[in-house]
């Protein structure tokens, strides 16, 4: 009996070590000082914004400077004829710019992804311009555009047109020429990124379908296309983003002028803050500007199906 009750238990499995999580917090530990860095430089402009958007706050007025609750969002949809009439320029540019520059950048890159002989210099003046600031740019055009040494005073020579004219003072002509001025600069950004997602597709695609006999267009429309999907979507928003936020070129080119002519809502913006020094209101038009440009993003993402079945 006592032997039967002494039967030996068999011994209990080892245990097992738990895996030190060290190994895979490392990468989130190493990224953390950058993260924290731009955590801070992105965030707190961001909620700076959103805090002065309820002050009434003007340092030249410090005064009247308190807690101003919705009253800049009310005088924003209620008070100002400035706000509607910017907002609706700043769509059209948007809209004609990154219409203009997604045309001819897919046309440029489908012509440099072609073997020509000098390609690679090909390649270089044709992204070069985007290499330049939007200041520069914009001084490069107010010298073409002058009316006394521009491209007026070299068409007037040829009988074309008047002497004297400048485009950049005409309401019926500075929206062309701006539009031409930021085309020479945005019209790469589309070439770099649809040329390199044009690099990706296989050949043998192409030469299966010149055996089934389908022409040209055909097969742009076909397996052109549907691969440039996603990097025409992409792209294209985030040009818009760029265009709708663009001032230096506006500013430096045109100043919002003539008459207001070219006056975007972020140049609106620039102006009630830096010239005026309403800050508070600035900030309200910040806030409503970058509500209505993350509300435009979803949907554009939502409707053109980004990242499914090409």
């Amino acid at each position: 009996m006592a032997q039967a009750a002494a039967v030996a238990k068999p011994p209990a499995p080892p245990r097992r070590r738990r895996a030190s999580a060290t190994p895979r917090r490392l990468p989130y530990l190493l990224i953390a000082p950058a993260a924290l860095l731009m955590l801070g430089f992105i965030a707190y402009p961001v909620l700076s914004v959103f805090y002065y958007s309820l002050q009434d706050y003007n340092p030249t007025k410090p005064w009247r400077n308190g807690f101003a609750g919705f009253d800049n969002f009310t005088r924003i949809f209620t008070e100002d004829p400035l706000f509607l009439d910017t907002l609706v320029f700043s769509a059209k540019w948007v809209f004609v710019e990154v219409g203009l520059q997604l045309m001819f950048g897919l046309a440029l890159a489908l012509i440099v992804n072609q073997t020509f002989v000098g390609r690679a210099l090909g390649r270089a003046l044709v992204f070069s311009p985007w290499a330049v600031s939007g200041v520069l740019t914009s001084a490069i055009w107010v010298l073409l555009y002058n009316s006394q040494t521009g491209i007026t005073r070299y068409l007037a020579d040829m009988g074309i047109g008047e002497y004297g004219v400048s485009w950049l003072s005409d309401t019926s002509t500075v929206f062309p020429a701006a539009i031409v001025a930021d085309l020479w600069r945005g019209v790469p950004f589309f070439a770099i990124l649809i040329l390199a997602d044009l690099q990706s597709v296989s050949k043998d695609l192409y030469e299966a379908a010149e055996v089934d006999g389908a022409s040209r267009f055909k097969q742009f429309w076909h397996i052109t296309l549907p691969h440039l999907k996603d990097a025409i979507i992409l792209s294209t928003l985030l040009r818009a983003v760029w265009e709708f936020n663009n001032v230096d070129l506006l500013y430096t080119l045109t100043g919002g002028g003539p008459a207001g002519a070219t006056t975007t809502l972020p140049l609106y913006i620039a102006n009630t803050s830096v010239d005026a020094h309403d800050f508070g209101y600035a900030s309200a038009l910040t806030t409503v500007a970058f509500v209505i440009l993350l509300f435009c993003s979803m949907v554009y993402l939502r409707l053109s199906k980004f990242g499914g079945e090409k």
